[in-house]
């Protein structure tokens, strides 16, 4: 891929992340006050077993086709892209059906299963979508051969507006209607935007096949085909059903560990939904600018170890680990400091503002764990970090089991507390070490952490002597004043100099 066209992508899919990103908070806004923290945490037990039918229907199946297609248009021979994508999508659909069928005819087991009847007419309905869904992974496979990120990309935004627009208006029509409907509604709603963002996809791709340079016309068989295609998604498969399914698990066990502590089944779901459904996705919205800094990075980290360049791979892991700290750092200390207002103005819930504080201290650790895990794959070290997922997911669920019952939401933070930490800690270590990369923990992580309270504490303290404005311009004088003040500071401690910067924007090899 040449620098411009790299550029190019990058900017699309940065600016797209933001986007989607900002959108999918607003509307989790609306839902979850229009069907509130037991809505959501109803729609989290069924979106638990959706996303590990959209495993079994497109797992693994992404990668092979980017790598089989690059090939086959670097041959020049698109008869065999279209093969390549007719076996892949034909693979897809008869899994996606499957899976499906077995989603339809086994909700009502499945609705035992997950300790709530109101899940099963959304869990009967939800595989509806599945095949569209496999298919339209393969497309965006075939692009990402391309080097083509527009086409994805509008396909998400796409996607994102019909899913809002379809629940918007079924529930503006439905009234009044019970949470076990409500939940109904927004999973056909997401079956909806899944088929129509895939039929885009299939336009676009029979548009842009035409338009592949033709050198060879040698066909391959389609049983050389798809012994190759088996070769690379099978490993990754199944990898992915391991992780998915033990998360499935986990997120099943949850609510019905806390039934035994709260003896309230309502009362479980909305705990569960105001920390799965409500807290989480709005701590990790920031994290699409950090995503975007070691998405810049990951490329250059990628070439560098298939090149044996070792200085550059330490050296661009350095600046990654640097600048997600340092950012991260920040965004933990908005969280604790502002997060009770920010979660009563967003949501109208105290509970998810507590939440946002509690959890506020724990997002540096987070954060530095899925930029970790995503350069680790840089380095061609997936195998390691799938297995730290299975681990993360055993310990996780053995320590909800004997937890929850005793101690209830409190056993599950500190669950999150100690899952986080082992991932954070596996990731990060696996990731110096085959970098050969040091951590400056003075500069990079104890400086920031003291900058990050001492400006979180002065706005606390300055709050309690001279009287600030409340609602929303107490929020953005909040980020102003701790945001400036963190940033001025961090020079004067050496955390982030001239030269941190420079070797941040001026991309040279080492």
């Amino acid at each position: 891929m040449n620098k411009r066209t790299f550029v190019k992508n990058t900017a699309v899919m940065t600016i797209t992340s933001l986007l989607l990103r900002t959108l999918g908070i607003v509307f989790r806004v609306f839902i979850s006050n229009r069907v509130g923290a037991e809505g959501m945490g109803l729609y989290q037990l069924v979106f638990s077993v959706y996303v590990l039918g959209t495993t079994f229907a497109a797992a693994g199946i992404v990668t092979a086709v980017t790598r089989m297609v690059a090939e086959q248009i670097a041959r020049g021979t698109p008869v065999n892209v279209r093969r390549v994508m007719r076996l892949s999508m034909g693979l897809c659909v008869l899994i996606g059906t499957l899976s499906a069928a077995i989603l339809y005819f086994g909700a009502p087991t499945i609705g035992g299963w997950v300790g709530d009847a109101r899940t099963v007419p959304a869990l009967a309905v939800s595989g509806l979508a599945l095949p569209f869904i496999g298919v339209a992974s393969c497309v965006k496979g075939y692009f990402m051969a391309r080097r083509r990120a527009m086409p994805p990309c509008i396909s998400q935004i796409f996607e994102q507006a019909v899913r809002i627009g379809s629940i918007l208006w079924m529930l503006h029509a439905a009234g009044d209607c019970s949470l076990a409907e409500a939940c109904l509604i927004i999973i056909v709603g997401d079956a909806i935007s899944e088929t129509a963002a895939c039929l885009f996809l299939l336009v676009a791709y029979r548009l842009d096949l035409h338009k592949i340079t033709i050198r060879r016309t040698a066909t391959l068989p389609y049983r050389t085909l798809l012994r190759t295609m088996l070769g690379i998604a099978t490993p990754l498969t199944a990898g992915r059903y391991l992780s998915t399914a033990l998360r499935t698990v986990e997120n099943i066990l949850v609510p019905a560990r806390l039934t035994l502590f709260t003896h309230s089944d309502a009362l479980s779901l909305e705990q569960f939904g105001a920390v799965k459904g409500m807290a989480l996705p709005l701590l990790f919205f920031p994290a699409a600018f950090l995503v975007t800094v070691s998405g810049l990075l990951l490329p250059e980290l990628s070439d560098a170890h298939a090149l044996g360049q070792k200085r550059q791979v330490t050296c661009l892991t350095e600046q990654a680990m640097h600048i997600t700290w340092l950012g991260s750092v920040l965004i933990g200390c908005l969280f604790t400091v502002l997060g009770r207002p920010l979660g009563n103005l967003l949501y109208g819930d105290d509970t998810v503002g507590l939440l946002l504080q509690i959890l506020g201290p724990l997002t540096p650790v987070m954060y530095l764990d899925s930029v970790a895990t995503g350069m680790l794959k840089g380095i061609n070290e997936q195998v390691h970090s799938l297995w730290y997922s299975v681990a993360d997911s055993t310990v996780r669920i053995t320590l909800i089991w004997l937890l929850l019952q005793r101690f209830g939401i409190t056993g599950f933070l500190f669950v999150m507390l100690v899952s986080n930490l082992l991932t954070c800690i596996l990731s990060t270590h696996r990731l110096l070490t085959q970098s050969e990369t040091k951590m400056q923990w003075m500069h990079w992580v104890l400086y920031p952490t003291l900058i990050a309270v001492l400006v979180g504490g002065g706005w606390t303290a300055l709050g309690q002597v001279i009287p600030l404005p409340s609602g929303w311009m107490s929020i953005i004088a909040g980020v102003v004043f701790i945001s400036v003040a963190y940033l001025l500071l961090l020079p004067l401690f050496g955390c982030f100099t001239a030269e941190d910067l420079k070797a941040l924007t001026r991309r040279k090899r080492v």
